[in-house]
C-alpha cells in the first residue's frame, strides 16, 4: 500500500463514529459512518464494552448513560466522548416544560425516527423498562408524550403486589391467547394485549390529530409486537443508536 492509499485508508476509518448507550442492566454500541449502520453489538459487562472499544478506530464518539456519570465515564474510557446530557445541542425544538428531566434516550429515540422520516410528524414508541411514547411535528418541534410501565415491569409488580400471582414471562414470537385458560396464560394476555391495545389506543388518539402521523416502534420488547407492522407502523429496534448518531453528527458541526 502507498503511503497515499495508508493516508486515504485511514481517513476512510476515522469517518467513523461510536455510539454508545448503557442502560440499566446492558451496553448497547454501534459504528456508523456518516449516517450508515456498520455493525453494533450487545454487552452485558462494562469490561467486555471496554475491550471492544479498544480495538477500534473512530473520529467521534457519544455515550448516553443512566447509570454511570459523565466523570465516572472519563475515569473508566480511554477516548473523548460527548456525553448526553439535558445540555446537550439538539436538532429540534425542544418544547417540554421541564427539559432537564427528559430522559436522554427519549431524546433519542425521537430524533431516530427522524431520520427515517422527513418532513413528517412522528410518534416514537420505545418498548423498554418502561413504555415511552413521544411526539414531534412535521416543523421539528418536540411536545412530549407519555410514560407507562414496561412489560417486565408489568410482570415483576402483579407478582411483588400480591400474595399468589407466580412470576411469568412472555417469550419472542409468543402470541397469547386473547382467554387465558389459566393463571398463567391469563397473565401473559393482560401484560401482552394490554401494551397491545395500549399503544393502538395512543395510536389512533394521535392519528385523529395528525392524519399523516408516522410511528416507529423500538426498544428491547419491540420485536415482541412485530405484528402491529402496518403502512405507517415500523419496528427498528436500534433507532436509539440512530438518534444518538445524529445528535453527535449535530454537536460535531455545531461546534
Amino acid at each position: 500500500m502507498t503511503n497515499l492509499a495508508k493516508v486515504n485508508h485511514y481517513r476512510i476509518l476515522n469517518l467513523k463514529q461510536l455510539v454508545v448507550d448503557i442502560g440499566n442492566s446492558r451496553i448497547k454500541t454501534a459504528l456508523f459512518e456518516n449516517d450508515l449502520l456498520m455493525e453494533d453489538f450487545i454487552f452485558e459487562d462494562v469490561s467486555l464494552f471496554l475491550k471492544y472499544s479498544k480495538n477500534q478506530d473512530f473520529k467521534h464518539a457519544i455515550i448516553s448513560s443512566v447509570t454511570y456519570t459523565e466523570d465516572q465515564l472519563q475515569e473508566l474510557l480511554k477516548f473523548p466522548f460527548l456525553f448526553l446530557s439535558s445540555k446537550t445541542p439538539l436538532p429540534f425544538q425542544n418544547l417540554y416544560a421541564t427539559p432537564e428531566t427528559l430522559g436522554v434516550d427519549r431524546k433519542a429515540a425521537v430524533i431516530g425516527a427522524r431520520t427515517v422520516f422527513q418532513n413528517y410528524p412522528i410518534l416514537a414508541i420505545d418498548l423498554g423498562s418502561c413504555i415511552t411514547y413521544d411526539f414531534m411535528d412535521e416543523s421539528d418541534r418536540y411536545f412530549g408524550g407519555a410514560i407507562t410501565p414496561g412489560l417486565q415491569m408489568r410482570f415483576k409488580a402483579m407478582n411483588q403486589q400480591t400474595a399468589r400471582l407466580p412470576l411469568v414471562d412472555l417469550e419472542l414470537g409468543q402470541q397469547p391467547k386473547l382467554t387465558g385458560d389459566s393463571t398463567v396464560t391469563g397473565l401473559r394476555s393482560g401484560v401482552y394485549y394490554g401494551i397491545r391495545f395500549e399503544m393502538q389506543g395512543f395510536i389512533h388518539a394521535y392519528q385523529t390529530q395528525h392524519a399523516d402521523l408516522k410511528v416507529i416502534i423500538c426498544g428491547g420488547d419491540s420485536k415482541i409486537f412485530e405484528s402491529l407492522t402496518k403502512d405507517h407502523i415500523f419496528v427498528i429496534p436500534n433507532l436509539v443508536l440512530r438518534g444518538l448518531n445524529r445528535i453527535l453528527s449535530y454537536n460535531v458541526n455545531y461546534q
